[in-house]
């Protein structure tokens, strides 16, 4: 079963702190068969299907204006070019940070897509804010001319989400992109426009986790206990083999092959719950591995020593093979090995 671009609005957003405005268009978007799949390639490969949000608001869900424009949109896909004046609309009064850029606003309707292993409708929310130049070659009588364009790149969209026709009453299911802001004002999508938190499953709880227990092992360990960078770096390491040979993950099990100590488990228990307390989440003692948070996550074990004079030493394996001292000259790092390669 193939995934169908049936229905698209397009309107234009700026920056409300510029006033830049909103310019709505009168109907959806008419669309050639040619166009509606370059669309739909532009729109669905810039997802990464495995990290999931639910739309949510403090007061109710009913106060999400995602949530209701996506439930009317479900309910009748011929609503949508309504339901997205009202969130074209709704983007603008979130669009304050003075760095954010205006661009044009997508919303479009998708039949048959496939959600772990599910066929859904889902609808996509999109913004492109930023334009490549491009090179236009014209060939006529012998001659060759350029010209230059500006235009959508696409190969990177900025800002997507994409939301499922599933969990309803939870806030459906969301995946979401944002390529482009990274600072403070890149809230103003996922938070002020959206609003959403974080599905709670395997993925959710393994990303979760690994950040957590990395967090202990950087942050916390060195307060309370002895410990070297090479130490911190060992147990990074053994964290990171025991989530790529397990296939599920069990609280006592990972403390007791990974952290071993009692008096530093205690401690990796009590910062848990201190951790789950301050970020507002909740880690499952047991649960499924997510192979693709864990390869997402893995990235972020930096294990890295920095000395002086711009000196790294990456330790990607054995413990054993290294050995810090001090002598008359300074403090020191030897390292062991059998060959060169």
């Amino acid at each position: 079963m193939e995934t169908k671009l049936t229905h698209i609005a397009l309107h234009l957003v700026g920056n409300k702190s510029e006033e830049e405005g909103v310019h709505l268009a009168k109907s959806n978007v008419s669309l050639d068969e040619e166009m509606r799949n370059i669309l739909t390639k532009f729109f669905l490969n810039a997802f990464n299907i495995g990290e999931f949000f639910h739309l949510y608001h403090d007061s109710g869900i009913e106060y999400n204006v995602a949530h209701g424009a996506a439930s009317k949109i479900f309910e009748d896909p011929s609503s949508l070019h309504e339901e997205s004046v009202k969130l074209a609309r709704h983007l603008y009064e979130q669009s304050t940070h003075p760095k954010i850029k205006g661009g044009e606003f997508y919303v479009a309707y998708f039949s048959d897509c496939i959600m772990s292993g599910t066929t859904v409708d889902a609808i996509g929310i999109f913004k492109t804010e930023n334009k490549d130049t491009f090179l236009k070659v014209q060939h006529s009588g012998g001659k060759m001319n350029l010209e230059s364009e500006q235009g959508i790149n696409i190969k990177k969209l900025d800002k997507g989400c994409l939301i499922f026709n599933k969990d309803r009453e939870e806030g459906y299911v969301v995946s979401i992109v944002d390529n482009t802001n990274k600072g403070t004002e890149a809230l103003y999508w996922t938070d002020d426009f959206l609003h959403v938190r974080q599905r709670k499953d395997e993925y959710a709880n393994t990303q979760n986790v690994m950040a957590m227990a990395k967090n202990f092992v950087t942050q916390e360990l060195p307060k309370e206990f002895e410990v070297s960078k090479a130490d911190q770096i060992d147990l990074l390491n053994k964290s990171l083999q025991f989530f790529k040979d397990k296939d599920t993950f069990d609280i006592e099990e990972f403390a007791n092959e990974v952290i071993e100590q009692s008096a530093v488990i205690e401690s990796f228990h009590n910062f848990k719950k201190n951790y789950e307390a301050d970020n507002d989440i909740t880690i499952d003692d047991n649960f499924a591995i997510s192979n693709n948070a864990f390869k997402k996550q893995q990235r972020s074990y930096k294990r890295v020593i920095r000395l002086d004079d711009k000196i790294q030493i990456i330790i990607d394996g054995n413990r054993d093979h290294i050995e810090q001292g001090e002598d008359a000259k300074g403090k020191y790092y030897k390292v062991y090995y059998n060959e060169e390669l």
